[in-house]
């Protein structure tokens, strides 16, 4: 499965657009008898491109660093620091906000003060204009144009009301955390109104990597540090099928099948982005024949 992976890496890092993502993996460590110890699974993707899982034993900067060094263009995570001291120190690497933790942080303080329900609703008002572009499957073009219209108004107004909120509210309450946190970014969360091709959230990367997240509960850690690194791989694939829809078997089958005896130079044509796409095509000229 490795040639495969490497495309998927290969492809993803020659974009201009990855939004990344990590979560917590135990795993047993040789060195160490009888304790698990914490490693973590680094998740990259695009919207509609295939997902890539990395594995690494911690969660320092070293890990998106090594990665992303041959990336340039936009990335977007949540507030997690590894990414922003980054993003400081590379200028050719632009952060994008995740308003979705911007909302998380708002709904959590709703328990300490009422007011947090006007910034809830606010931000309810950014993800219906979101939903309205869905539905009508807009392009980069559209998005960016009814983002400017109906979307930045709304930033406008959620900006003035926490600067004029935030110094009647205690730095330490769950309100002024969540607007420190969302003051902090406001450069990076205002990205997708600019830029079409961006999406309001990390939600979709998130929703990848929740498997990992139910598989954990099942097996409880990982037998090595070397099996992180092959259970990377499996997660890529794996993960990519579900992203695209497609059946993890057929996928599996047919990769395990023809593989050995394809060209080096084919190996892109194997990734399950890839795959998917010539299934629909052969399925559209069946139906057309």
């Amino acid at each position: 499965m490795k040639p495969v992976y490497r495309s998927i890496r290969e492809d993803l890092l020659a974009g201009s657009y990855l939004q990344a993502d990590e979560t917590p993996i135990r795993y047993l460590d040789p060195d160490v008898k009888g304790k698990s110890q914490q490693g973590y699974l680094w998740v990259y993707s695009r919207p509609k491109g295939d997902v890539l899982f990395e594995w690494r034993v911690s969660r320092s900067r070293a890990g998106p660093e090594e990665f992303l060094k041959n990336f340039r263009g936009k990335l977007q995570t949540d507030g997690y620091s590894a990414y922003e001291s980054l993003a400081k120190v590379r200028g050719d690497l632009t952060l994008v906000g995740c308003m979705a933790h911007v909302r998380r942080g708002f709904h959590e303080a709703l328990a300490e003060t009422k007011l947090a329900a006007w910034f809830v609703g606010q931000i309810g008002q950014l993800y219906a204009v979101e939903k309205k572009l869905r539905e009508q499957k807009g392009g980069p073009a559209l998005r960016a144009a009814m983002r400017a219209w109906q979307s930045q108004p709304v930033l406008t107004r959620l900006h003035r009301a926490m600067q004029l909120i935030r110094r009647k509210t205690l730095p330490q309450g769950l309100l002024g955390q969540a607007i420190d946190y969302t003051l902090k970014r406001w450069t990076a969360l205002n990205q997708f109104i600019t830029d079409g091709t961006l999406e309001i959230d990390n939600n979709g990367i998130e929703n990848s990597i929740r498997p990992s997240a139910l598989g954990k509960r099942n097996w409880m850690f990982i037998g090595h540090p070397n099996a992180g690194e092959r259970s990377a791989v499996i997660y890529t694939l794996l993960g990519s099928c579900r992203r695209h829809g497609i059946n993890p078997f057929d996928y599996l089958k047919d990769l395990f099948t023809r593989l050995p005896a394809a060209k080096i130079t084919q190996i892109k044509d194997f990734t399950p982005a890839a795959w998917a796409n010539a299934k629909a095509n052969a399925k559209l000229v069946v139906q057309i024949t």
